[in-house]
């Protein structure tokens, strides 16, 4: 009996030291050593000043910028999750027909991309679909006064095809594309919110 103690003991000790520690700092300094960026979390910079995370949505209300995705919690990344309520919840299904009523008054006779009108699992998903973006490049390019053919080429410029050919599916990220906007039509900048 002491002996088996004895060797569960020293099983969770070697264990605890191996797994909970020594592993963990291999797979940091790995990641450090060959993704600095990636495990950093891809944040973003300008003027020296950190803005965003290309991973991480955030809102974007002005007409004059691409907008992303619904969020369930308010582009809060410390409480990612989902608004948790089924397909026949009222208060979705009524946000839903509020979404798409005033996305359809924005660019009437065109069908609204269902990414501009559903929340994504996390709440902060950074990408919407190349789809939701043009749908969005007749406000943009109105609001700031620019061309609707170099709107869709810069669309097209941040559109990110499937990774290796065949995971996931094409998409733009919203930050960066606003931050490109921003950069080439500097005269015409807008308000990050309203």
């Amino acid at each position: 009996m002491k002996k088996n103690l004895v060797t569960a003991i020293l099983m969770t000790i070697a264990t605890t030291i191996l797994l909970g520690i020594i592993y963990p700092l291999v797979v940091t300094g790995l990641a450090q050593a060959l993704f600095p960026k990636k495990a950093n979390g891809q944040l973003i910079e300008a003027n020296g000043k950190v803005i965003g995370s290309r991973m991480i949505a955030q809102a974007f209300t002005a007409p004059g910028y691409f907008h992303p995705r619904p969020s369930a919690v308010g582009y809060d990344p410390t409480n990612s999750n989902g608004s948790q309520w089924g397909p026949t919840n009222q208060k979705l299904v009524d946000r839903v027909k509020g979404d798409v009523a005033a996305a359809q008054a924005e660019n009437p006779g065109t069908p609204v991309p269902i990414d501009l009108v559903t929340a994504s699992a996390s709440g902060l998903d950074p990408e919407i679909t190349p789809a939701a973006a043009a749908f969005q490049v007749l406000r943009v390019a109105r609001a700031r006064g620019i061309n609707e053919a170099q709107l869709r080429e810069l669309v097209a410029k941040h559109t990110e095809n499937r990774q290796w050919g065949f995971l996931g599916e094409p998409r733009v990220n919203v930050l960066e594309l606003n931050l490109e906007l921003d950069r080439q039509f500097p005269g015409t900048k807008q308000a990050k919110t309203e």
